[in-house]
């Protein structure tokens, strides 16, 4: 049986250009479906069970974010439920990943995928519970439905709390992530869940970009648009995901705000503030420094040594997620990142990072917001 290498499923992504010897399979990274970004990759070979693979990435250098090639191990999974690292090199031109299949099928991935079908049985599941209801906010470009769901019983001054995640289709982690804090959430054996329930209503998109998700897009949406560069003024014609949930939230108002991505490059969990708005107070910094400490408590793979840093106030800044909300709402306002390589504080050489321990950070970060929203009552 030849070797056969196909990528026409969910956020499948692959050009293939030779597969006849499998020392020396050659790939290019697929661009993202409407915009010159190459990063995400994802598919299937078959026939090459006891066969040694190398499998070469050759335009992997002209990727977006070259430097997160830099050790960083693959993704591979025999059934798409346990995923594992692979040997994974790159020399600054060329990123190849050399491995021996156990089955005749094997997956590829740039990150342990989170499928369209997983994310209807994430807002299908959440539904039956009482305390949840999911409201469509309508259609994306490519017919999608953008779903919210609405988590504890809104009443009259309980704090609103906002989280929304995969901006960028590609940072699967952060749609894991929102699975196990929803569960962790709803899990009536957990305090943290079971207290905040009674005293905020959470307002959930799980996915901001179905469109990109199921194209196998790392960033943009149909439209070529990078949405974490669209809330200071999008439209229905090339960022409705952006338009329908600002929509939403000036209806509602919002007294947290969380925006969940992955980071390329930094092998760590860290968050990013507002610090570069005009409006930026002492009782702001105090406000997201608290919700720091709080979240380095609640888990340690949480972490604020190492980010972004501080960055200056451009035009760019307020059409970013984050630092729009915490103008327009003047409430704290996080973005949170998650690795697609590792935690280098705590690796795990077969895992690396990956969708459980997503989920598991994911239901930590109810501590902190708990305690944040007690505090600023």
């Amino acid at each position: 049986m030849p070797i056969k290498i196909s990528h026409q499923f969910d956020a499948g992504a692959i050009d293939v250009l030779r597969a006849d010897d499998p020392s020396a399979i050659d790939l290019n990274i697929r661009k993202d479906s409407a915009a010159d970004i190459i990063q995400w990759f994802y598919f299937r070979v078959q026939g090459a069970k006891a066969t040694p693979l190398t499998m070469n990435f050759l335009n992997a250098g002209q990727a977006a974010y070259p430097d997160g090639w830099k050790d960083y191990q693959a993704a591979a999974s025999y059934d798409r439920e346990t995923w594992f690292r692979v040997p994974t090199s790159y020399d600054g031109k060329t990123m190849t990943i050399e491995h021996t299949p156990e089955y005749d099928s094997v997956y590829y991935a740039y990150f342990e995928p989170y499928s369209w079908e997983r994310h209807l049985a994430l807002l299908d599941n959440a539904q039956l519970n009482d305390y949840v209801r999911m409201e469509d906010l309508g259609s994306t470009l490519d017919g999608h439905d953008m779903n919210l769901l609405v988590i504890g019983e809104p009443e009259e001054g309980k704090p609103k709390v906002w989280v929304i995640a995969r901006q960028h289709p590609g940072e699967t982690m952060a749609e894991w992530f929102v699975e196990g804090m929803v569960d962790a959430l709803l899990d009536v054996a957990n305090p943290f869940g079971r207290q905040l329930l009674q005293e905020a209503v959470f307002y959930v998109v799980p996915n901001m970009n179905p469109d990109g998700s199921v194209r196998g897009n790392l960033r943009t949406n149909a439209a070529g648009a990078n949405l974490n560069r669209e809330w200071l003024n999008p439209t229905m014609e090339r960022s409705p995901e952006v338009f329908l949930v600002l929509n939403k939230m000036k209806q509602v108002g919002c007294d947290l705000f969380l925006d969940i991505h992955g980071d390329e490059g930094l092998p760590y969990v860290f968050t990013a503030g507002s610090e570069a708005l005009e409006s930026w107070s002492k009782a702001d910094a105090q406000r997201q420094q608290d919700f720091v400490e709080a979240f380095k408590i609640a888990s340690p793979d949480f972490q604020d040594e190492f980010g972004y840093g501080e960055s200056p106030l451009t035009p760019e800044t307020l059409t970013m997620g984050s630092p729009h909300i915490s103008h327009a709402f003047g409430c704290l306002s996080l973005t949170l990142e998650m690795p697609f390589k590792d935690n280098a504080n705590d690796p795990d050489p077969v895992t690396g990072w990956d969708g459980a321990r997503s989920a598991r950070l994911g239901a930590a970060i109810l501590q902190p917001v708990l305690l944040s929203l007690r505090a600023n009552a």
